[in-house]
């Protein structure tokens, strides 16, 4: 194929680009048309694993006797050079998965400005004091765990990248980067400016690799901290493998089934456009609202006003991700989209198919946004996670009622409000079993912002200062004459 820009199959290994010792080789198509991208992708093997960690254990010494100001610099000329560079990263990443080329620029761009916001707390987190009767001084100090590394998702490649290697670095960590070997190219397009932004050769490892990679990941003994971001399964695996190994400490950021809860007294039609965000990248956000519960009195208007901004959204479907006017994508693979076909099938089953409900077109990875309405107790589609544009409508008519239905999931990444009622919202909000609860709107990341789940949601938190706390352990200094 020819590309508008190169793509990178090899691993960046201490500063430089290296075929793996292992001879597996993955075969990458794109989600749009189908068509092989490439069937040259290094996977990293557990020997590959090893060699990547001996580089960063050699850099860890250079990168932290660097300067603060050194390691500041550095971390800002990453993110301004991904910044820079966002055509080139976006498309990299749109080649694969079709996600539409103003969403991955953009992605890119929040990358970059992810590491300028963690490089500016390098000079600025400070310790503690605690208190004691008097006869000595407490100082509790965060320090870094040292060698660390980093399991990043298929749908948000860049972003799950500088949500963990820039707080990683910016505590003075070295970290090892495991792209999605389902997704990898546009970190691998990262990977190409981390010298000329200058970080030290092994401060920042990237690789991809399968499930061999990623065990050797979580249960290797010199890595002291893994992050991982992906399927509540495949997190539980990487939770195993880092307790029987070297009790490594573990930020995850998993599955989600995010209810909407929309009252009577609420400004509908915002609501309405709010509700539509399950559509956003094709569904394939965790934290997206699957789930909407709406007043019963007021069902009819809500769906009035639901309805056409679905269709709307989605009249472009099919459209070439690379043109900046297209605002819909494909499913970003292949086993994701038979996964939310077969959900579907379920769903036509266990509620009422109000819109959608098939795929879209004859090739690629294109499914209609699909709404279901009133579903039966304990459907599948209203508890377990399906990961596309596959939303499910119920109703209510108490606060209670509501309070149950949402809470009653094995998950617990986000919960959206609509009210005007703020004496609701402070009765309700501290009742939801949520990482992270807004208030009319459905807007749930941001760079201050500490992300994370409760339940199987997952555990730590990413963004904000606690993302960068995340990745030190305490220590407590106890001083006496």
């Amino acid at each position: 194929m020819d590309f508008k820009f190169p793509i990178r199959t090899e691993l960046f290994i201490h500063g430089k680009w290296v075929s793996s010792i292992g001879s597996e080789r993955l075969k990458i198509k794109s989600a749009v048309d189908d068509s092989t991208i490439t069937a040259d992708l290094h996977a990293a093997s557990t020997a590959d694993v090893d060699e990547a960690v001996a580089s960063a254990e050699n850099a860890l010494h250079a990168w932290q006797t660097l300067t603060l100001e050194a390691r500041r610099d550095a971390l800002i000329k990453l993110g301004d050079l991904m910044i820079t560079n966002q055509d080139r990263l976006g498309y990299l990443d749109t080649l694969v998965s079709g996600k539409e080329i103003s969403l991955s620029k953009a992605e890119a761009a929040q990358a970059g400005n992810i590491f300028k916001f963690y490089a500016n707390y390098i000079d600025k987190a400070q310790g503690e004091i605690a208190p004691t009767n008097g006869a000595s001084v407490q100082l509790v100090q965060h320090e870094p765990y040292g060698i660390t590394a980093g399991i990043t998702a298929f749908n948000g490649p860049l972003l799950t990248f500088a949500m963990k290697a820039a707080p990683a670095l910016a505590a003075g960590n070295v970290m090892l980067i495991k792209a999605s070997e389902q997704n990898p190219f546009s970190i691998f397009g990262a990977g190409e400016l981390v010298n000329e932004a200058g970080i030290p050769p092994g401060a920042l490892n990237i690789f991809t690799g399968g499930a061999e990679a990623g065990e050797a990941l979580a249960s290797h003994m010199k890595i002291r901290k893994i992050t991982f971001t992906g399927s509540v399964p495949v997190g539980k695996k990487v939770q195993i493998a880092a307790a029987r190994s070297n009790l490594k400490s573990c930020t995850l950021e998993l599955g989600g089934k995010t209810p909407v809860i929309v009252f009577e007294d609420s400004d509908i039609a915002k609501a309405a456009a709010c509700a539509t965000s399950f559509m956003f990248m094709n569904g394939q956000g965790c934290v997206l609202g699957t789930r909407i519960y709406v007043q019963a009195s007021i069902l009819g208007e809500f769906l009035e006003s639901f309805r056409p901004l679905v269709q709307a959204r989605c009249s472009d479907l099919g459209s070439n991700p690379l043109e900046t006017t297209t605002k819909s994508s494909p499913m970003y693979n292949h086993r994701q989209y038979q996964t939310v076909l077969d959900y579907i099938d379920v769903g036509k089953q266990e509620a009422t198919l109000l819109m959608g409900g098939a795929r879209h077109g004859t090739k690629g990875c294109y499914v209609e946004p699909t709404v279901f309405l009133r579903p039966k107790e304990n459907a599948r589609i209203l508890k377990e996670e399906i990961f596309g544009p596959v939303v499910v409508i119920d109703t209510f008519e108490t606060d209670q009622e509501v309070l149950a239905k949402a809470n009653d999931t094995e998950f617990g990444l986000g919960a959206a409000i609509f009210t005007k009622d703020i004496g609701r919202v402070l009765r309700i909000s501290p009742k939801l079993e949520a990482g992270t609860v807004t208030v009319n709107s459905t807007s749930y990341l941001h760079l201050t912002r500490p992300f994370g789940g409760w339940k199987q949601s997952g555990l730590g938190r990413e963004l904000g200062l606690h993302g960068l706390l995340d990745f030190t352990q305490v220590k407590t200094v106890v001083l006496s004459e």
